[in-house]
């Protein structure tokens, strides 16, 4: 794993705070949720993971056992043994718990409206379906209102929050319109500042005989629109979708307009969206399935993260991208969850985590790493995903006394608090 880069500029995202659900915890002698700047101390921690390989066993995860932590403010003061721990005003007892970093989610479709269960029911029962897939979503996310849209969008976050996640991201790509682009990203853009303009998701039905014109509309007119919401920029490059040549102008006219480009890259077949990452500095080439030797070779000498998506794999029994090839190559990976209505509906990090372990070749170090620091590398950020002095007061307490657990016990609601900007949020 390479050291991480600087960030790009970034305002603090917007703290969702319409999540209070108390679940069990440890035991505290001030109150769960506080606006005060005061001090908090988190002390009795089994095993702190840090992302600083600077702190604790030296290693990528910077483990500390028999730890503690400092929150001050939104931000982390200081972490170290417990025993040295310094005076603060308030205590909490982690019980010999594990604490990691908040999951820093950097693949997400949350702005749609509609579900497609039937649509899973078949493609797992082996029956021909030939329903619209995302069009599907398409149709009912133009005919559903912006506060159908928004509860929808809440809904999901307060589901991963409950999971751990802290930090996300987000994209449009369900609206297709000059109007139901901006107004999904205008959406988002109340819930978080990791926004991503969509709208090269797949071709407008709406302009199903006219591929360039529709590629003309999301470079001009759509773009005008959305850019004034967004941070980045993505198109899925795909047989079927955009290819190279449309997915170059997408990108470049987004980076023109001041927004960073990620891609939708590999995922279904072998395809130019990887080296095209690499050569525009994309921030991460996403789902990374079918890669060349020189693909590879092309991320491990870039700083393109490749953000791998198993709940995608898992949902529609697709084959798994190869993390220990990447990861043997020197790429930074991320995991993500992609939730989305069609091919990824989860929004569980630690879910994710488990798959990787169990499917993907990566050990469970890595994946918790790939799930937080390298969620943060794939946005360009490193104010989030670590747990070391100056990085926002982020993180979890798992009902487990280490972070394996999360793929040793798969499937098991092990997140038994959760804080972030340093207050308690579950």
């Amino acid at each position: 794993m390479r050291p991480a880069r600087a960030p790009d500029p970034d305002p603090d995202p917007t703290a969702d705070q319409a999540t209070k659900d108390a679940m069990s915890s440890p035991t505290t002698d001030s109150p769960a949720h506080s606006a005060s700047t005061a001090s908090t101390l988190i002390t009795n921690i089994a095993a702190l993971v840090t992302n600083d390989p600077s702190l604790g066993d030296g290693s990528p995860l910077g483990l500390i056992r028999d730890a503690a932590l400092v929150i001050d403010g939104p931000r982390v003061a200081w972490t170290g043994d417990r025993s040295k721990a310094p005076a603060t005003d308030n205590r909490v007892d982690a019980g010999g718990r594990a604490v990691l970093p908040g999951f820093v989610d950097s693949h997400s479709h949350l702005v749609f409206a509609g579900d497609r269960t039937e649509e899973f029911n078949a493609r797992m029962s082996g029956r021909a379906y030939t329903a619209g897939g995302i069009r599907t979503t398409v149709a009912a996310t133009r005919a559903a209102t912006d506060e159908e849209l928004e509860a929808n969008l809440v809904r999901y976050l307060r589901e991963a929050l409950r999971q751990g996640t802290t930090t996300f991201e987000t994209k449009s790509g369900y609206g297709l319109t000059v109007e139901d682009e901006a107004r999904a990203l205008r959406i988002a853009a109340r819930h978080t500042d990791e926004v991503t303009y969509l709208g090269a998701h797949i071709v407008s039905p709406d302009h199903a005989e006219d591929p360039a014109a529709y590629v003309a509309l999301v470079t001009g007119e759509m773009l005008d629109a959305c850019a004034p919401y967004a941070r980045w920029i993505d198109v899925f490059c795909e047989k079927g979708a955009f290819d190279g040549d449309q997915a170059r102008a997408v990108l470049t006219a987004g980076r023109a307009r001041g927004l960073h480009p990620r891609i939708h890259a590999n995922q279904l077949s072998y395809g130019p969206g990887v080296q095209l990452a690499v050569e525009l500095d994309a921030a991460s080439a996403d789902h990374c399935t079918h890669l060349t030797d020189a693909d590879v070779d092309a991320l491990a000498h870039s700083r393109t993260v490749a953000t791998l998506l198993p709940g995608a794999e898992f949902s529609t029994r697709a084959a798994w991208p190869d993390a220990r090839r990447l990861l043997d190559a020197g790429v930074t990976v991320a995991l993500s969850t992609d939730c989305n209505p069609g091919s990824s509906f989860t929004s569980s990090v630690p879910f994710c985590v488990a798959l990787a372990v169990r499917d993907m070749g990566m050990t469970p170090d890595e994946a918790v790493w790939s799930a937080t620091a390298g969620g943060a590398r794939a946005l360009r950020r490193d104010d989030v995903g670590r747990l070391s002095p100056g990085a926002y007061a982020d993180l979890v307490l798992l009902d487990a006394p280490s972070h394996v657990h999360l793929a040793y016990r798969p499937g098991v609601p092990l997140v038994t608090g959760v804080w972030r900007r340093g207050v308690r949020e579950v």
